[in-house]
């Protein structure tokens, strides 16, 4: 099931949009002008229209200069933040999870000690794996992954990406609209019911590999007491 929302107050909003205002101008040097321009090109023509045909079109202006001011906004905080994601470990889920629609993600459901992962998403499309990190090792860690999940998805679609910039690889930046356009293959009901069997699947306990650590070896003694009994 999709998460719901929590309600936001008019005061956290405008902290929300404070935030956002000031990260974009921080990231992406060209907002600045266009949301002053946004903001200006409509009022002066509030003001050609006020002088010619009367108050009306003030609150009108005003509207439509906020509207321009948000439509800049979004655009290029949206940019900004796929500039700022590039390259970031862990970015890709991260996307996911603020995508709106039915996403179920699991970030790093595998992954290694160089911060090479990869992430599972269910949605209608299917089944989703995205790997991040070095695109050697990602594929191996894809490969494995997708032989595990053979056992348990069915018919249900499965779609692998590596995010990165380099050729065959897909950036962060279209991730979203890539995810966006693959077909809707699934139900709600099918989703519900994939989402349960993969839980299943990656709640098993995994043994660490390598030597057992100190403090969870048996008591020296142990074995020979219990073969004594």
């Amino acid at each position: 099931m999709a998460k719901p929302q929590e309600k936001v107050s008019f005061g956290q909003r405008l902290k929300q949009i404070g935030m956002v205002f000031r990260f974009t101008a921080k990231q992406d040097r060209w907002f600045a002008p266009l949301a002053f321009a946004a903001v200006v090109i409509p009022l002066a023509l509030t003001v050609v229209a006020f002088l010619l045909w009367g108050w009306f079109w003030i609150p009108v202006g005003i509207l439509f200069a906020l509207l321009c001011l948000l439509i800049v906004l979004n655009l290029r905080s949206n940019r900004a933040m796929m500039n700022a994601a590039e390259g970031q470990p862990g970015a890709a889920a991260q996307i996911m999870e603020n995508m709106r629609g039915d996403w179920r993600v699991t970030p790093a459901v595998t992954s290694t000690t160089q911060m090479d992962m990869v992430h599972l998403v269910i949605g209608r499309p299917g089944v989703i794996l995205l790997a991040e990190g070095n695109p050697q090792r990602v594929r191996g860690l894809l490969g494995q992954e997708k032989r595990r999940l053979a056992k348990v998805i069915g018919n249900a679609p499965l779609h692998d990406y590596v995010i990165g910039t380099e050729e065959g690889q897909l950036p962060v930046r279209k991730l979203r609209m890539t995810l966006m356009r693959l077909p809707r293959s699934l139900s709600g009901k099918d989703v519900n019911s994939l989402d349960k069997r993969l839980k299943a699947l990656t709640a098993r306990p995994q043994l660490p590999k390598g030597a057992i650590p100190k403090n969870m070896r048996p008591p020296r003694g142990a074995f020979r007491q219990s073969r004594g009994r």
